[in-house]
């Protein structure tokens, strides 16, 4: 029987946040826009150009560190972190090495092998480099600065992941929590959330630790996946055959399922850190601390807690809900103005998540309004709407967030109440169907379906299927 081994795992997630200016500058940190805009002397590393701190940056950092249940550190400094590279235009990153601004926290995580805490080393606020964009047409490398000075967290975790499944909890329970903060979109597509796994592997049973590589170009979950499988088996390989493994910086190639060595993993002296100059020392007060405590919003642990009490909806709507704060804000709003949370949980379990399956997109980027929601549903309790017309009117609305009633009106969408009306177009209907009426006067229940359906033909979908139903019954009893 071979050796069994062990994976051992800890990541550095970097965080973009949601400021709309960069951690040292004034300048915008919108993704996208032309090449080389969003710049100026401060984060393109002009000589004699000083950077001031955001404040907002060192609030959201303290308000992580708070629901990642760190200590913060009262007096913090920044330091350079030095290195040439081209998208790194001052040949120095500012970062933070000896006094970062939180430390010793833990996140709780749920996986099939049951609960586990995952410690928080640290967390450090720092500056992010450009773009390099390689040119293969004209065989040279291009270099957009717009998201350089854009600000980071960068959340390091203790080395106590042994699988892929844990890291993925890990980073969705974090992912989680800095959503419900606010303090950033998390979208790995687009590099607001990136993760580098150190990982290495041990014979089982053994305390000590494997050489560790660390693995970057993970832009998505099943990527990072991927690659923790890949790179365990390529340790472990490498054991087997009685080789080393080399510590290194790898870079994960997702569509041909294997990594590549990038450059030695360097140390923290080989970057020679040291204090910046240009930045004074950060103290904060009790009070700001306190402040910043009292503003943290309820947490998705403790929102999916109360739901349970106060909403008649099954554990399932209220765990995929509460998943998202800004899908939970809608049911919380909508309820609140309609007073019916089923019917909320119904509209937001059926069609949104159809919806948001159907146009790639998530919870985040909802743009229906708890007015128009709860709306939509009064049309549909007062049977000015059907069932399907109320679906085309979601779509409409989930696509711009039109007025549900103006929407039907002009659509024609609303039901005929006219029973006048309904009764003519059925007696039409039971006329033109000599066979289905027979069918169904000898027996065949189903046979009314059809008839139902003619009916609502010839209403153009704007008659209530009970009320039809109901007409229809009445019609067919008469000899």
């Amino acid at each position: 029987m071979g050796k069994q081994y062990e994976t051992v795992i800890g990541l550095e997630v970097h965080v973009e946040l949601a400021t709309e200016t960069k951690i040292f500058c004034g300048c915008s940190t919108a993704f996208g826009g032309q090449p080389n805009t969003h710049t100026c002397p401060v984060c393109t590393g002009m000589p004699g150009a000083l950077p001031v701190l955001n404040r907002q940056v060192l609030e959201y950092a303290v308000a992580v560190g708070l629901a990642l249940n760190c200590s913060i550190t009262r007096y913090c400094k920044f330091d350079r972190k030095n290195y040439f590279y081209p998208d790194n235009p001052q040949n120095y990153q500012i970062s933070q090495l000896y006094l970062p601004i939180c430390r010793g926290g833990s996140v709780e995580i749920e996986t099939g092998e049951g609960r586990k805490s995952i410690g928080i080393h640290e967390i450090h606020m720092e500056e992010d480099a450009g773009k390099l964009i390689h040119d293969q047409w004209e065989d040279c490398s291009l270099v957009d600065y717009n998201r350089s000075g854009v600000p980071l967290l960068e959340i390091v975790s203790e080395p106590d992941m042994g699988s892929a499944e844990e890291v993925i909890a890990y980073l969705e329970k974090l992912r989680t929590i800095l959503r419900y903060l606010g303090v950033s979109d998390c979208k790995l597509q687009e590099g607001s959330m990136r993760a580098d796994v150190n990982l290495s592997v041990r014979e089982a049973g053994t305390e000590g630790l494997g050489t560790r590589t660390e693995m970057k170009n993970l832009n998505s979950f099943r990527a990072i996946s991927r690659a923790i499988r890949g790179e365990r088996e390529r340790q472990i390989s490498l054991l087997e055959e009685g080789k080393e493994v080399v510590q290194e910086t790898r870079r994960w190639d997702d569509i041909r399922e294997e990594s590549y060595a990038m450059r030695s993993k360097e140390d923290a002296r080989d970057y020679r850190y040291f204090p910046d100059p240009d930045l004074v020392p950060v103290a904060i007060s009790e009070d700001w601390l306190e402040e910043i405590r009292r503003r943290q919003p309820e947490f998705r642990t403790e929102k999916m807690a109360r739901y349970k009490k106060e909403y008649p909806i099954p554990d399932y709507d209220i765990e995929i809900i509460t998943a998202s704060k800004h899908m939970a804000d809608l049911f919380e709003e909508t309820t609140a103005l309609c007073g019916q949370p089923k019917k909320v949980s119904n509209w937001l379990m059926g069609e949104t998540l159809r919806l948001l399956k159907e146009r790639g997109m998530e919870p985040e980027d909802i743009c229906v309004s708890p007015e128009h929601l709860a709306g939509l549903i009064r049309l549909i309790d007062e049977k000015a709407v059907n069932s399907t017309a109320a679906k085309e009117i979601f779509e409409a609305m989930f696509d711009r967030d039109v007025d549900p009633e103006q929407y039907a009106e002009e659509k024609g969408l609303k039901m005929v109440s006219d029973e006048g009306a309904l009764r003519r177009a059925a007696e039409e209907v039971v006329a033109a169907n000599p066979k289905s009426v027979e069918d169904y006067r000898k027996g065949r229940e189903k046979a009314i379906g059809f008839l139902v359906g003619q009916t609502m033909k010839a209403m153009k979908g704007r008659a209530d299927p009970g009320a039809v139903n109901r007409v229809l019954k009445e019609l067919l009893s008469k000899k």
